[in-house]
Order: structure tokens, then sequence, then C-alpha cells
């Protein structure tokens, strides 16, 4: 029995669950968070992306042990099938902080380089993973840091210019996210004098990135603040990359009962005209899992939803000065 994961139950809690569709009005989307959490034996879950690829549902993920000690050569990616819980693929010794994108048949997976983890952190920056068939993978440097600063989290999409990739950094702020711009996923250029860092110059880590015209939607992850429980998960807006909004109804997740003080790195798919967020707990230290949480709807919806009409949002922007 050791080999049964949870996934194997996932299309009947995919069934099971149902909740109000669209929320209206001023009514903030409700997120349904599934009765369930991704085995940890043998592997150190945080980062993920879950997609479809080849008419699979798929979850790159990666596996950093170690903690602050970690080293690169301990880490690696891999890749479960969500429907049988079993791992198809395993790759990319010495990267961490993954995200993927597919681009057609091809599976483009974007992670971290690194040989050293924590306080003095070595790195040579964001590399792209391709494959066509999980077997084969070719791997190129994409994002370089500039001077001393320190590369984490990735996530790409697609827009009316190319593809856009939204990266967190340590530089100007602790952590904030950036910008860079490719026509092809391989060769990318960094947006200059940008780099979001919320409203008041703060942390704001692991972006994830969507496009629906004419807005960029992101969920970041925001440091504890007073009345909530730990790190929670921010969603913000923008039409230019340059001026944003604040959803009304941050944090939009938030540590429940047994997830530690985390709610952190979160990527998000559709299938089948719902929005399942998957997201990590713990205590950013020791332990962590992952989880799901669901909005009975698609992407599309559950980003316009949490900026209802005919109110004021709080505007920020991402212009380095």
């Amino acid at each position: 029995m050791k080999n049964i994961s949870v996934y194997f139950f996932i299309p009947f809690l995919l069934s099971w669950c149902s909740t109000i569709a669209i929320a209206q009005n001023s009514q903030k989307p409700i997120l349904t968070k599934l009765p369930f959490a991704f085995s940890d034996i043998g592997r150190t879950p945080m980062e993920n992306t879950p997609v479809l690829f080849n008419s699979r549902l798929l979850l790159v993920s990666n596996n950093r042990p170690g903690g602050a000690d970690a080293k690169g050569k301990d880490a690696y990616v891999y890749i479960d099938d969500l429907q049988t819980g079993k791992e198809v693929a395993r790759f990319g010794q010495g990267h961490s902080f993954v995200s993927a994108y597919v681009n057609g048949k091809e599976l483009n997976v974007f992670a971290l380089e690194f040989t050293d983890f924590g306080r003095i952190m070595k790195s040579s920056g964001i590399d792209r993973l391709t494959s066509t068939d999980l077997k084969t993978w070719k791997t190129e440097k994409v994002i370089l840091p500039d001077g001393n600063e320190h590369l984490f989290n990735s996530s790409v999409c697609k827009d009316d210019k190319g593809y856009l990739m939204a990266y967190e950094s340590d530089k100007p702020v602790q952590f904030c996210f950036k910008f860079a711009r490719s026509n092809d996923l391989s060769k990318w250029e960094k947006v200059p004098h940008l780099a979001f860092t919320g409203e008041n110059h703060e942390y704001s880590a692991c972006p994830v990135i969507r496009y629906f015209k004419p807005y960029y939607y992101v969920i970041y992850l925001h440091d504890k603040m007073a009345g909530h429980k730990g790190y929670i998960s921010y969603l913000t807006r923008s039409k230019n990359l340059i001026e944003w909004e604040l959803s009304p109804f941050n944090p939009i997740l938030e540590a429940g009962e047994g997830e530690g003080i985390n709610n952190s790195d979160v990527d998000l798919i559709e299938y089948q005209g719902k929005t399942y967020l998957y997201y990590a707990t713990g205590d950013q230290e020791a332990w962590g899992t992952v989880r799901v949480a669901m909005f009975n709807g698609p992407e599309k919806a559950f980003f316009e939803n949490h900026f209802p009409k005919n109110i004021s949002f709080t505007k920020t922007t991402a212009e380095i000065k």
C-alpha cells in the first residue's frame, strides 16, 4: 500500500465538491480548500505548477531538502501524474523554484540553478528546461542576476506581445518581482526600471502571472501582518506593468487550521470549467506540504471577480525612480 497516493482520490473529490459559481457585486469570490494534502514522503514539496500536457494532468514540482542549508547536488525537479499519483519524470539536478508553461507539444520548465542556498546563496540564474516526451531535456540559461542580485521564483504567461515572465528578486526589496519579455521562450529581455514592491515598498515574493486582456494579474506572497495568520497571498492587476491595483479582497489565501503560518507559492490551472489553486503550507522552515483550493468557475472569472465594478482600489506603482 505504500505507493498509493492521495492523487488517486482527486477525481472523486472534484466530483464531490461544489460551491457558488460566481461572486456577485462586492461579494468575495468563494475559494474552497479541498480536504487533503500531498504526501511529502521522501521529498520536500513547495514550489509547483499544475499543467495539462499531452492530455495528461501533471504536477511539476521541486525537491529541495536541507532548508536553509540546502545544496544544489541534492535538489531536483520531478513531475507527478495527478491521476495516478506516480512520478513520471525526474530531472534538473541542482534546480529549484520551479514553474512550468505548456507550449503546444513542448513542456517548458523554468527553475533556478544553484549550488548553495541560505545566507550565502550561490546561483547562476534561471534556466529553461524543455522536453516533448518527459525523457529528454534541453537546458539553457535565460535570466541572469544583475551584480549581487539573487533570483528565486518565476512564472510565464502569453500576452499580445509574445511571452511575459515575472521573476522574483531580492533587489531593491527582499523580496520583489520584475519582468522579462520573449518572442520564443528562449531569448529573454528584461523590462527596465520596473520592480513590484507592493503598496509600501515591501516584501512581495513568489509571483504567478496570468493575462486576460486588458489586465495582467499576479498572485504574490505578502509578509506577515497584524490581524492575519502568517504569510498570506495577495492579488494585484495592471494594464501596463507600471500602475497596479490591489484586490479589495486581499488576502485571497491565508493559513487555516493545520496549515501552519503559510499559504504561499500559489500556481493555478483551469480544468473542466473550474479553477484550482495549488499552494504551499507549513512554517517556512522545518515543514511544508502542498494543498489545493477550488473556485467553481474559469480562471478569467476568478481574477475578474476579485476586482468588482464600481468601487475604488488601492493603487501602487512598479516604477523604479
